[in-house]
C-alpha cells in the first residue's frame, strides 16, 4: 500500500471510528440561529411568522411548541422497560423511537409548529404518574456524565430540528428522574449538558433548566425556585461567547407548575418566560397570566411563552391556545394517553405513535395551521 494510499485508509477509519462512539470527526454546519429582540424570537434574523396576524391580532415573534419530551425516551429499568411494548408485543425500542420522531417532524413543520420541548430526563411515559417513576430515563448518570447512547438520540433530533429551521427547547432535569442522581451532580450534570451544546455547535437550542422547578420531588436545593436563578445564570455564564448567535451564549429560563408565575429572580435572569397552563381549565386565566407577568416590577420585555398545557376544546372559539395568542404569548401542546385510549393517542405516552393520529392531535394542528396560514 502506498503512503498516500495508507494516509486515506487511516483517516476513513479514524471518522468512521469518532462517529460510531458519538463523536463525529467534523461538526455539520448549522442551519438555524434563534435570537430574541423584544418579545419576539427570531429564526435566522427574521421573526417568526413574520409579518403574520390571525383575528386581527400579530402573531409575529410567538414561539407555538410542542412538548415532545419522550423523543428520546428510554428505560434502563429491566424491571419496568417491558411496559412500554408496541401494541403487537414487539418489545420498546429507543433508536425506533427516535427515527419514528424525526420523521413525523416535518409533517408538524408544515402544520406551523416552530419549536418543541424535549428534555434530557425525558418526563413521565404515562402522561401523569400516580406511582413511584422508578423507571430510568436519563442522559445523565448519576455523577452528572452523559450517556453516549442517549446523546447520540438527542443529537439525531437536534440535527433534524436545525435543519427543518425549527426551535428546541432542551430541558435539562424533571422531577421524576432527578432525585436519582448524587447530591454533588446537578451543577455537573448542567455543565455537561452546556459544553456539549458548545462542542456541537448549535445555535438553534434554547434551555429550560428543570421541568416545574417548584415540584415537591426535586431534592437538590439548586432545583428548587429560591435558587433556580443560579443554575440559569451558571449556564449563561457558562456558555457565553461561545455561542454563534447574535447573544453569543445559550439563551436559558425554567419553569414551574401549571398556573404559577415565577419569582423575581427568576424573570431578572431568564432571558425568556416559560408558563404552564396544567390545571388552568379558564382560558381567561391565561390572558391574566402573562398580563401578570408583564406588569411584574423586574419585567423587562422578554418573550413569554407556555410550553406545556394539557387542555385542548380546540374546536371551540376559546381555548387556552387561542387565550395565549390573543394575550400576545406562544403556547405549547402537551397531550398524553388517557385512561382507555389506544396507541394512537398521545405524544407523552409510551409507546408513542408519533403521526398525527388521533382526533386531539388533528384538532391541534388544524388550528395551528389555520393561525399560522399557509
Amino acid at each position: 500500500m502506498t503512503t498516500r494510499a495508507l494516509f486515506i485508509t487511516s483517516l476513513l477509519f479514524l471518522m468512521f471510528a469518532t462517529h460510531l462512539h458519538g463523536e463525529p470527526a467534523m461538526t455539520q454546519p448549522r442551519h438555524t440561529a434563534v435570537s430574541i429582540k423584544g418579545e419576539k424570537f427570531l429564526i435566522n434574523g427574521q421573526p417568526t411568522h413574520a409579518g403574520k396576524t390571525f383575528n386581527n391580532q400579530s402573531i409575529e415573534g410567538l414561539l407555538f411548541n410542542a412538548r415532545l419530551v419522550q423523543a428520546t425516551f428510554d428505560d434502563e429499568n429491566p424491571d419496568t422497560r417491558k411496559r412500554w411494548s408496541y401494541p403487537d408485543g414487539t418489545p420498546y425500542d429507543a433508536d425506533r423511537n427516535t427515527r419514528e420522531f424525526i420523521a413525523a417532524l416535518p409533517e408538524y413543520k408544515k402544520h406551523g409548529l416552530t419549536g418543541f420541548t424535549i428534555n434530557l430526563q425525558g418526563g413521565s411515559p404515562q402522561g401523569y404518574s400516580q406511582e413511584p417513576q422508578v423507571w430510568i430515563n436519563s442522559a445523565f448518570n448519576d455523577d452528572g456524565s452523559l450517556k453516549p447512547a442517549y446523546m447520540k438520540r438527542v443529537e439525531a433530533v437536534l440535527d433534524k430540528a436545525d435543519e427543518l429551521g425549527m426551535i428546541v427547547i432542551l430541558g435539562y432535569f424533571y422531577f421524576g428522574q432527578a432525585p436519582r442522581m448524587k447530591p454533588d451532580a446537578i451543577e455537573r450534570a448542567a455543565d455537561n449538558a452546556t459544553e456539549w451544546l458548545i462542542a456541537k455547535k448549535y445555535t438553534h437550542v434554547i434551555i429550560e433548566i428543570a421541568n416545574e422547578t417548584d415540584h415537591p420531588k426535586y431534592a437538590h436545593p439548586g432545583l428548587k425556585p429560591k435558587a433556580a436563578n443560579i443554575l440559569i445564570e451558571r449556564v449563561q455564564r457558562r456558555s457565553q461567547d461561545k455561542i454563534a448567535t447574535p447573544a453569543k451564549r445559550l439563551l436559558v429560563s425554567t419553569s414551574l407548575m401549571g398556573g404559577n408565575l415565577p419569582t423575581d429572580a427568576m424573570v431578572r435572569s431568564s432571558d425568556f418566560i416559560l408558563l404552564h397552563g396544567n390545571g388552568v381549565g379558564d382560558p381567561q386565566k391565561i390572558s391574566a397570566m402573562v398580563q401578570k407577568v408583564r406588569k411584574m416590577s423586574v419585567y423587562r420585555g422578554q418573550p413569554i411563552l407556555f410550553n406545556e398545557d394539557d387542555h385542548f376544546d380546540f374546536d371551540k372559539p376559546t381555548n387556552n391556545f387561542l387565550a395565549a395568542v390573543e394575550a400576545g404569548a406562544g403556547w405549547g401542546y402537551f397531550d398524553y394517553r388517557m385512561k382507555g385510549e389506544g396507541f394512537d393517542e398521545g405524544h407523552q405516552s409510551i409507546p408513542v405513535n408519533w403521526g398525527i393520529s388521533s382526533n386531539r392531535k388533528r384538532g391541534f394542528f388544524e388550528l395551528l395551521k389555520k393561525i399560522t396560514g399557509p
